[in-house]
Parts: C-alpha cells; structure tokens; sequence
C-alpha cells in the first residue's frame, strides 16, 4: 500500500540530521577496470542510492555455456567483507544477500535495481525505505555479471561478482 506523501518541515535540518555512509568499490579479476562509488544518504521516509560506476563489461547475450553479461546485479550482501579470495569466485567472504526480514528473493532489503552500462558507465539514484543508513554500515555492496531475476531462490542467479565495496559512516 503506497504511503502517504511526506509532509517536509519547514527546518528540516532540525528535524532529519544528515547520515551519509559510503562504499568505495574495489574491482575483482573478472573486471579489473570497474571502480565506482555508492553514497547512501538518509531522506524524509526513508534512503536515498546513489552509484556510479565506470569499467562495467559490456553487454553480451548467453551462449552456450556462458551466461549473459550485463545489465548488472547489484545488492547489499550481509558481510562486510571484500577480500577477493578465489580469483574464479571472487568475493565470496561478502555472503548473501542481506535479508534482515527473511523475504522471499526479490524482496529482499538488500535488492537493487540492475546497472545498465553505457560504455563502460552507469549512474543511477533511486530510494527505498527498507532501511535506514545505520541499518547497513558495515555491509557491503556487490555487483554481479548477470542481471537479478529477482525470483530464484535465494539470490536471483546474478552470476559471478565483479566488485565489491564495505559500507561506511
């Protein structure tokens, strides 16, 4: 059910201090030009995403074996950890998704709207109010070769992750 329209104070400073976290991503061998950053800005009703990414691979159909590449899965997942670790699964140590409330892949807290590349680039900034900014520092976020089909069970068959970022304050 949609919620109201917010009704904005006339000092909003006084009322919704500022809380901005950060993650700065840190490319993995399977695209290690990719580098970018996501801001999370606390707003009225909810968080505010912004990312901008450059280095993501260009689209390429699946053939064969090998599964389509781009428009890109991009999530918050429950570890924030990002240490490259097997270079054929790289980042593993950010574990899943992040799913605070146990819901069904597709609404998870942690999923996000795909990133589509323009030459390498994308920017996108889009709000949830699945969380707040204090929810998710300490997380990560990850983004993945494939696009999330936001239905399989438990993470939406986004494929290998191409980066990986620790959320902080």
């Amino acid at each position: 059910m949609p919620k109201p329209p917010i009704d904005y104070p006339d000092d909003y400073s006084d009322h919704y201090p500022p809380r901005i976290a950060v993650a700065i991503l840190k490319s993995g061998p399977l695209a290690p030009n990719l580098k970018g950053r996501v801001f999370f800005t606390t707003v009225p009703g909810g968080t505010e995403v912004l990312v901008e990414v450059s280095g993501l691979p260009p689209y390429h159909p699946a053939e064969g074996n090998q599964p389509q590449v781009g428009p890109h899965g991009f999530h918050i997942h429950e570890n924030g950890n990002c240490e490259v670790g097997d270079c054929a699964n790289p980042f593993s140590s950010a574990g899943s998704h992040w799913n605070p409330h146990n819901q069904p892949h597709g609404n998870h807290a942690g999923d996000f709207p795909a990133l589509f590349s323009n030459h390498g680039y994308s920017c996108i900034t889009f709000f949830t109010d699945k969380f707040q900014v204090s929810d998710i520092i300490g997380k990560s976020v990850v983004i993945h070769q494939s696009p999330d089909d936001y239905h399989s069970q438990p993470a939406g068959s986004s494929g290998k992750r191409l980066a990986c970022g620790i959320i902080k304050a």
